[in-house]
């Protein structure tokens, strides 16, 4: 985990990498389940604003897997491996195109010490941070200053 507190790492055919947080209900799709398998497909996103998100996606990007429900906090790092392309497990009406996309990620590493919202929220340093402000979003950036800050957090 060590490597992931630097600072954004420049990617082929892409100016800086970027950093996104996942949210995913942990009795639905738990950080275990994409570490024992390997490889996932993020999939089920019906919101424009978070397809928005998945759509800037590209790989080598790298993110914050966070347990909601329960558990609200962040458990590990995954990395996309397959930019947007369409969820078919949405079915459109006849006659309408699937506006909804997926992405395929891999697991990196479980953090060391999971980061709770309790304690994001009561970090200054976050401040604006879109799990804050934007509680309902499943699908978010983060700021390359933000994912060293959470990384520290999460050593």
């Amino acid at each position: 985990l060590a490597r992931l507190c630097g600072a954004a790492t420049v990617a082929p055919g892409r100016p800086v990498m970027a950093y996104w947080l996942l949210k995913s209900e942990p009795d639905e799709y738990p950080w275990a389940k994409l570490a024992t398998d390997g490889h996932g497909q993020w999939d089920g996103v019906r919101n424009f604003q978070a397809r928005k998100h998945l759509m800037a996606m590209q790989p080598g990007d790298e993110a914050f897997f966070y347990h909601t429900g329960n558990e609200r906090q962040i458990v590990a790092v995954m990395k996309v491996v397959k930019a947007a392309y369409p969820d078919d497990t949405f079915t459109p009406e006849p006659g309408k195109n699937n506006p909804w996309v997926r992405v395929d990620v891999a697991p990196v590493a479980p953090v060391t010490k999971p980061v709770t919202l309790a304690q994001m929220k009561a970090d200054p340093a976050l401040a604006g941070f879109p799990l804050l402000t934007q509680a309902r979003l499943s699908v978010m950036p983060v700021t390359p200053a933000q994912w060293r800050h959470i990384m520290a957090l999460a050593q």
